[in-house]
């Protein structure tokens, strides 16, 4: 398997938005990702919620990276993603569109967040380093959620960055889910559901003449 590619969970007829959903990977690896991996997987609820949520009026992707690891300044999932939202934005021309990730897929997500094409992000129980830099542009609304029991990524890291791109004026929500793991199983209706209804609220509130 090579290169990434993009799968289509749903495609409006006359979409009011679409969604770039970005799995979470590993810290370090170059081994081929495939669609039955678990941190693949776990985001296909989260596609068909969207859609649900939307009322048919979502178009939802999945993205599938080359390779499973971020490794590094190489950033890999992030040029997949970009190729992604380019795909995106080219099928569904003046379509709002969103992000929504887990894990890595957040620090891919955050990496977009200075796109002017992206108009709404979710982030879930996003990796976070220090030194990461927070980016973002007017106009772009974001969600933060992360489980105050996470002990993959940080909570603290994730609220730091979350402060810092309200600090450069991005419409930010910090939404910590109490008791909850990296895993988000424990209130899984609670992260499909939030995440949902905030990107259909905010692409929606996207749309020219809203």
């Amino acid at each position: 398997m090579s290169g990434p590619e993009l799968k289509w969970t749903h495609e409006a007829k006359e979409p009011r938005g679409a969604v770039l959903v970005l799995p979470g990977g590993k810290s370090n690896s170059h081994m081929a990702t495939s669609w039955r991996q678990l941190a693949v997987l776990r985001m296909m609820p989260f596609a068909w919620t969207l859609a649900s949520e939307g009322e048919g009026a979502l178009s939802v992707a999945v993205l599938r990276y080359a390779v499973r690891g971020w490794n590094g300044s190489a950033a890999s999932p992030v040029a997949d993603a970009r190729e992604a939202l380019d795909q995106v934005t080219a099928r569904y021309p003046g379509v709002p569109v969103g992000l929504l990730g887990h894990s890595m897929g957040g620090r891919v997500a955050f990496r977009l967040s200075g796109d002017d094409r992206v108009s709404a992000l979710v982030a879930l129980a996003p990796w976070v380093e220090r030194s990461d830099v927070a980016m973002g542009h007017p106009g772009l609304h974001t969600l933060v959620m992360h489980g105050t029991r996470d002990r993959i990524t940080s909570p603290r890291n994730s609220k730091a960055m979350a402060e810092a791109m309200s600090a450069l004026g991005v419409d930010v929500t910090w939404r910590p889910v109490e008791g909850e793991t990296h895993s988000m199983l424990r209130q899984a209706g609670t992260w499909h559901q939030e995440s949902a209804r905030f990107l259909v609220d905010a692409l929606h509130a996207g749309l020219p003449g809203r």
